[in-house]
């Protein structure tokens, strides 16, 4: 678990993030959502300890970040995957070289040892027999597999997820949101998505955490949101004409 405790920062005389409290559980896929410029880059960058909050606890299975050693901390790195938002893959490596990565960096097992671990969990995400395959004769949802497959590689405890469905067909965005979910649950992974994907927000959205202008707005699932009253959160999810359909149709569905 990921706990965050009385997070403030500001840049300059700019808040923010003003006073965030929050409880990522594992097993669960914990959103962040909020407009351009709510602060939802700016506070993960502050769990993950790529800034430094100017107030407030940050605690990964109770313990405070803050307070981690230097060998503490680089246990603390190795056990977190990220997915970032265009990929990261490394043009020059096949499919396998760029999953192994991770591996050969942090990793003391045999070669053969790291090729099974590569396999079972290009298998996992239905990436078989694309080893040899370099990023650039991949599809756009091939390349965010292979970026999740390499984020998972580790066996992480905490997985961070930034726009995971950033330029991805409706289609393929259901299908990484799906494949997210079952590893979170399958390996009882705290995984935060960072997201504007209202679908996904919908449909695996086991957790949320909506910050409009630096503040924390709402808490809450996909299920309270159907019966939410805030209306900030209300104009910022079901604004469009589908979603306000979907809305409805889950709330007629509750009442059978």
């Amino acid at each position: 678990m990921i706990e965050i405790k009385h997070i403030s920062k500001k840049f300059d005389d700019r808040v923010v993030l003003e006073d965030i409290s929050a409880q990522f559980k594992p097993g669960m896929c914990n959103l962040i959502i909020g407009a351009s410029g709510s602060g939802k880059t700016v506070l993960t960058k502050c769990i993950v300890g790529l800034l430094k909050a100017d107030a407030g606890d940050i605690y990964f299975d109770k313990v405070d970040l803050a307070s981690m050693s230097k060998d503490e901390r680089k246990d603390l790195r190795n056990s977190i995957g990220m997915l970032f938002q265009g990929n990261a893959l490394y043009d020059s490596m096949t499919v396998e070289e760029n999953v192994k990565f991770p591996l050969d960096m942090f990793s003391t097992l045999t070669e053969k040892e790291k090729l099974e671990k590569v396999n079972k969990i290009l298998d996992r995400v239905n990436l078989e027999g694309v080893n040899e395959k370099y990023p650039a004769e991949l599809s756009g949802g091939m390349k965010k597999r292979v970026g999740l497959a390499r984020a998972l590689v580790l066996n992480p405890k905490y997985l961070f997820c930034d726009e995971p469905n950033s330029g991805l067909d409706p289609q393929t965005s259901m299908v990484i949101d799906k494949l997210i979910h079952e590893l979170t649950v399958e390996n009882n992974i705290t995984t935060i998505v960072v997201t504007h994907d209202m679908n996904s927000v919908m449909e695996i959205g086991d957790y949320i955490l909506y910050l409009h202008q630096g503040n924390k707005e709402w808490e809450g699932s996909n299920k309270d949101i159907i019966y939410c009253k805030n209306e900030l959160l209300n104009n910022f999810i079901f604004a469009s004409d589908f979603l306000q359909d979907a809305k409805e149709k889950r709330m007629l569905d509750d009442k059978k």
